[in-house]
């Protein structure tokens, strides 16, 4: 790979450093040769790739190849704090005298993720009245009692001991009984404490959901964690051999490099799946393998990693990051449009 096609496309790793951090492909930044460098439509849809790796019930992986980082990034925050879903906003205490304060019970029951569409919501503002199109209540009451004496122990019966998100129930306000039918509002998950009773003690209280994002509260981000890493791209620059290459294979992950007979019946060492590679950059400790190995990340491939709290699907999640930033980008157009008088806000 020549010097310069080694700044464009890799991000390389040293001992100490990291270098050509920051890209390069400008138009008119090179002189000479067939390609300007500028972005083209027709040829972004030739080289841009979305490639499925894993997927499970709230975990996706998936590789975004040929973009920018700053467009991975932009999809990245869109996923954290843009896109909507239903959240515990209001509290009402009714009976509370478990050992838990009110305010620490309501921000336990504000971070429960409630499995609700939030695209079947609107908005509500802090002066709008709570209907059935932007609120959601829930129920909660739950009282300590005794198990029977039989058992000769003072602690109560399991189902009350702990005060769980399955305790919320969800009441149907207006039509959402038949609108929400299909799929009822509940929390994700039935088993996360809330507080601990002990008998006598007794927790009433209501609560009311509604439709915000991340940017306002954390307990509106749809994502346990959105994520992406640059793909590692490791270089054999020269073979390494023998007892060199055992301790090679070492230096990485295991699956990352492979040994095999040469030709002359000598173990060699090589990259067999650089996805697997953790980046540690132990091979360059080590003098013996100066100059025969380089360790380089492809600057526009991105290993990208969604998990869903379980309130809509990551492959959902991800459709509607892509959906929150291009109406991010035809708001710059219109406001362009706007200012200029002579952009065609529909192209």
């Amino acid at each position: 790979m020549n010097p310069i096609e080694l700044k464009r496309t890799r991000v390389v790793l040293h001992a100490d450093h990291v270098s050509n951090v920051s890209g390069i492909d400008f138009p008119q930044n090179f002189d000479g040769g067939d390609d300007d460098l500028a972005w083209d439509f027709e040829k972004f849809k030739k080289t841009f790739k979305v490639v499925i790796s894993r997927y499970r019930k709230d975990q996706l992986e998936f590789d975004l190849i040929g973009i920018d980082a700053s467009i991975a990034n932009a999809f990245r925050r869109c996923l954290i704090s843009e896109i909507p879903t239903m959240a515990i906003e209001q509290v009402y205490v009714l009976n509370n005298t478990s050992i838990v304060h009110d305010e620490i019970l309501a921000q336990r029951l504000g971070l429960v993720p409630i499995k609700a569409d939030p695209r079947l919501f609107q908005f509500k503002a802090v002066d709008d009245e709570a209907t059935d199109l932007n609120t959601l209540v829930f129920n909660m009451k739950v009282k300590g009692t005794k198990k029977p004496k039989n058992e000769q122990t003072e602690f109560i019966s399991d189902d009350n001991f702990n005060v769980l998100s399955k305790h919320l129930v969800w009441e149907a306000q207006g039509d959402q009984e038949e609108r929400l039918a299909e799929d009822p509002p509940r929390p994700v998950h039935d088993d996360i404490v809330l507080a601990k009773l002990r008998p006598g003690q007794e927790i009433e209280l209501a609560v009311h959901c509604q439709k915000g994002i991340g940017k306002e509260h954390a307990k509106w981000s749809p994502v346990a964690t959105a994520s992406y890493r640059l793909i590692p791209d490791i270089q054999i620059l020269s073979p390494i051999v023998g007892n060199d290459a055992i301790k090679f294979q070492k230096c990485f992950s295991e699956g990352v490099v492979e040994l095999f007979k040469n030709s002359n019946g000598e173990k060699e060492a090589r990259i067999v799946n650089p996805r697997k590679d953790t980046v540690s950059r132990e091979v360059l400790r080590h003098k013996e393998f100066e100059g025969k190995v380089r360790l380089t990340r492809i600057r526009d491939h991105f290993i990208f990693n969604v998990e869903s709290t379980g309130i809509l699907p990551p492959q959902v999640l991800f459709g509607e990051a892509v959906q929150v930033l291009i109406n991010k980008c035809k708001r710059v157009k219109e406001a362009l449009s706007e200012l200029t008088g002579d952009m065609d806000v529909d192209n």
